[in-house]
């Protein structure tokens, strides 16, 4: 019998609710095993798969995807269906609270990505930001499908919280077992060899629970994916059902070279670290296909959903980070305010289609399809819960919407057409927020601009600009000020935190009608 819900209070951010009887009682029926595939730092193009399309639909290579080489996430595409507008928020942190609580950095207050040892707000960032993450009292994906008779498997990255926090330990979280995570971001080395540290640092980015392959040449993507497998194996003997969360380190830096896939681009032009950011992409891919076919080997692969994604925009060695490098064709890169920085790929598919499955039946998932509906990371907890027949609190506040029609290949009118991206913090851009709404986007920046061409406002129409080469501002004032009191009022109705003027002076900027705008500084 699944464990109750009735004892556990409080939603997020210490705005406690009583929860009470959340979970039906499921019956002994079959469920679906889930697997999210989480890579940290992948953008949109950084595979060999296109995701996106021409005019009329068709999906284009470009140069990139002929650089890289991801064979296993084309087999898994082939499977399923895959969204080229897909948004993640543009740094870590945020995105993984996101996908663990269904609900927007906006909202959930995590809006920069978590320095382990002190407080990095930004000199103008919110005072009162959520710097410690979840923790035991955080309502979570892992911890309702584990009261729902799940075994919840954390392997890989966290980062959920600072040291010395709950939420360093994902076990905290909701998951019954984690391999690998604390609250680091990025690995010390990726090698055994180095024992995954960097001793050399001053600061401990060791990778716990690997000691057997200490002083081995295993690679950490590697090493992780084996545990990973081990924990799907022991979870398929005992029969029940499984939520494996495999977050790898991979493809964050340090660009240390993968040499299982080195000689695949000893010849290319492109610079050392690019190529080494390469072989660490073609890891991932391998072990996403290490996966698939132990699934089969263990006769549950049609039994099994997968989710194949990115944390945020790449971060590929390629470029400056507001230009048309790293993630050409599209602009800017990981923490931008551009596509670059928040445009991910996003996989959906049975491990094995097969129509003939009961579940399939009733969870039908285009083959070889392309999803262009505006989709987000906080979209995956609503819909893994309706996969898992898992109801969510009654009271519990969730962005996300379920993805169930646009896994099917269908549009969703029902849907919002809208992400927003709120970033009030010092990074590559700076104390900003974005909105997209259908086909146009606002980005508006509340001090520094000189990552934002010297405009405090910039538009784009992504249909005819999909590339933002074409600051709209000016020439469409009436369209500038609509864009703007939405995206106001979408702040507000998050209840979003705003950079502030000085540590000595705490007043929150709100974002300037264009109209009110004083001179620039």
């Amino acid at each position: 019998m699944p464990r109750s819900l009735a004892h556990s209070t409080c939603f997020f951010l210490g705005c406690c609710i009583l929860i009470g009887n959340v979970v039906d009682e499921v019956e002994a029926t079959e469920r679906p095993n889930v697997v999210v595939f989480l890579v940290d730092d992948m953008g949109i193009m950084d595979t060999s798969v296109p995701f996106l399309t021409d005019e009329d639909g068709v999906p284009k290579r470009y140069a990139l995807n002929n650089f890289y080489q991801t064979p296993n996430m084309q087999r898994l595409a082939e499977r399923g269906i895959r969204f080229n507008n897909f948004y993640a928020m543009s740094v870590c942190s945020p995105t993984r609270v996101s996908l663990l609580t269904g609900q927007n950095a906006a909202r959930h207050h995590t809006t920069q990505w978590i320095s382990p040892e002190q407080n990095n707000r930004g000199a103008n960032g919110p005072p009162d930001w959520n710097w410690l993450g979840l923790n035991q009292r955080s309502t979570t994906l892992p911890r309702l499908l584990r009261e729902s008779g799940y075994r919840t498997i954390h392997v890989g990255k966290g980062h959920f919280g600072p040291f010395g926090s709950e939420g360093a330990d994902p076990r905290n979280l909701g998951f019954d077992v984690n391999i690998g995570g604390r609250a680091i971001g990025a690995p010390g080395s990726y090698s055994g060899q180095d024992n995954y540290e960097n001793l050399s640092r001053n600061k401990d980015r060791s990778v716990p629970h690997l000691n057997e392959y200490h002083g081995t040449e295993t690679h950490l993507t590697d090493a992780l994916t084996k545990e990973a497998l081990k924990e799907v194996t022991a979870s398929v003997r005992q029969g029940t059902p499984f939520f494996l969360y495999l977050a790898h380190y991979a493809v964050h830096s340090p660009h240390q070279s993968d040499p299982r896939f080195a000689h695949r681009y000893a010849t290319s032009k492109r610079p050392e670290r690019a190529k080494n950011f390469a072989t660490l992409i073609e890891g991932m891919d391998q072990s996403l296909g290490d996966v698939l076919d132990r699934l089969h080997k263990l006769g549950v692969d049609e039994n099994t959903f997968v989710f194949f994604l990115g944390d945020n925009g790449s971060d590929a060695p390629l470029g400056h980070q507001h230009a048309v490098a790293c993630a050409a064709p599209l602009r800017g890169k990981k923490g931008s305010h551009y596509e670059g920085g928040t445009r991910v790929p996003l996989i959906a598919a049975w491990a094995s289609p097969k129509k003939e499955h009961p579940l399939q039946q009733e969870f039908a998932v285009a083959k070889s399809a392309i999803q262009p509906q505006i989709a987000s990371v906080c979209d995956l907890l609503p819909t893994i819960c309706e996969l898992a027949t898992v109801k969510m609190p009654h009271d519990a506040v969730v962005d996300g919407t379920s993805m169930i029609r646009l896994l099917r290949g269908e549009s969703d009118s029902e849907r919002s057409l809208s992400f927003l991206m709120h970033f009030p913090h010092e990074h590559r851009s700076s104390y900003y927020s974005t909105l997209r709404m259908g086909d146009w986007k606002v980005a508006y920046q509340y001090l520094k601009l000189e990552d934002a061409d010297g405009d405090r406002y910039q538009l784009f129409d992504l249909s005819r600009d999909p590339f933002e080469q074409n600051n709209l501002a000016k020439s469409h004032p009436e369209k500038l000020h609509k864009m703007m009191r939405e995206l106001r009022d979408q702040l507000e109705n998050h209840s979003a935190q705003l950079p502030v003027a000085s540590l000595d002076d705490p007043q929150p900027m709100l974002p300037r009608l264009p109209n009110d705008a004083p001179d620039l500084p």
